[in-house]
């Protein structure tokens, strides 16, 4: 996290607050200039399970992403923002999903995009066919579909030190998550369990270019080495260098590759890799879920600011 102050002891009492209670949670602080180092030590003072670590100097979102999976020990892993909300089962749901089948490499759940108050923005409905048993169908999806926040899954921590770390080129995270899913299918639990939390002062937000979206992620992307085209021509050579990596059938290789050879010669269509939270907004009144019922309630975060 960087400067997390606003919404950060939200999302840590939504996460300690979790029915699935074995885990330890590292917290990476990205050198923080707001109150966010004053909010971690009192919350570690009060749970064990809390691990605070602060960074001397601002490293960039994607090189304190990766930091903070070398910090972790368990078998299992998932990257937590300080803005998002997280209903009190997604733990235990997805690690369920993971020791039940063996084969998925990365669990996840259905997910709302909310507002700067919690209010339900954006339903998301989950369409990529990353459960597939077949290498190539899932690529092919994730080519082609919108959307998906699998990157804040919970995933198999051996899987995650087979791949590649996260780049800071453009759109990073679309191939980081598409060299795991090579590796095997993903599960989605169906029940709404996640809420990313869309507010002005969100990275997509106040870095509204992509240029400026790669210096938030690694600030040694500002030089004049690293302008546009070359952040794009890094993002299309992370899928081919993804597929050359993975574990595939000769077959499977050549299927994904005819994949992305359609994707780069062809124009995708409208709406592929938008993010959730640039969706029209809907009226959520029909979606009968109240956040405040599946996260835990104010009277716990009151009691843990205190």
């Amino acid at each position: 996290m960087y400067n997390g102050e606003e919404y950060l002891a939200e999302s840590l009492d939504a996460l300690l607050g979790q029915t699935y209670e074995d885990f330890e949670l590292v917290v990476s602080d990205n050198a923080s200039t707001d109150g966010t180092q004053d909010i971690c030590r009192a919350y570690a003072a009060r749970d064990a399970r809390i691990r605070y670590i602060r960074l001397p100097r601002n490293i960039g979102a994607a090189p304190n992403h990766n930091y903070v999976f070398t910090e972790c020990r368990g078998e299992l892993f998932k990257w937590a923002s300080h803005d998002d909300l997280y209903a009190r089962d997604l733990l235990r749901r997805c690690v369920q999903a993971l020791d039940e089948r063996p084969d998925v490499v990365l669990a996840h759940a259905g997910q709302a995009v909310i507002d700067g108050d919690g209010r339900v923005k954006v339903p998301y409905e989950y369409t990529l066919a990353t459960g597939s048993p077949h290498a190539p169908e899932r690529f092919r999806s994730m080519l082609f579909e919108p959307g998906g926040d699998d990157f804040y899954g919970v995933m198999r921590a051996d899987v995650l030190r087979r791949v590649k770390p996260h780049d800071s080129y453009h759109h990073a995270d679309r191939t980081f998550v598409a060299e795991i899913a090579l590796h095997g299918p993903f599960h989605q639990v169906p029940e709404l369990l996640y809420f990313r939390r869309d507010h002005p002062t969100r990275a997509e937000r106040a870095n509204p270019s992509k240029r400026s979206r790669c210096v938030n992620l690694d600030p040694r992307r500002a030089g004049p080495l690293h302008p546009t085209p070359r952040l794009l021509a890094e993002y299309v050579w992370g899928f081919v260098s993804a597929v050359r990596r993975a574990p595939l059938s000769p077959a499977d290789r050549r299927a994904c590759y005819r994949h992305l050879a359609a994707w780069m010669t062809s124009r995708a269509r409208p709406g592929a890799g938008e993010r959730v939270e640039d969706r029209t907004p809907v009226d959520p009144d029909g979606l009968g879920v109240s956040v405040d019922a599946l996260v835990a309630g104010r009277e716990g975060r009151e009691g843990m600011r205190a």
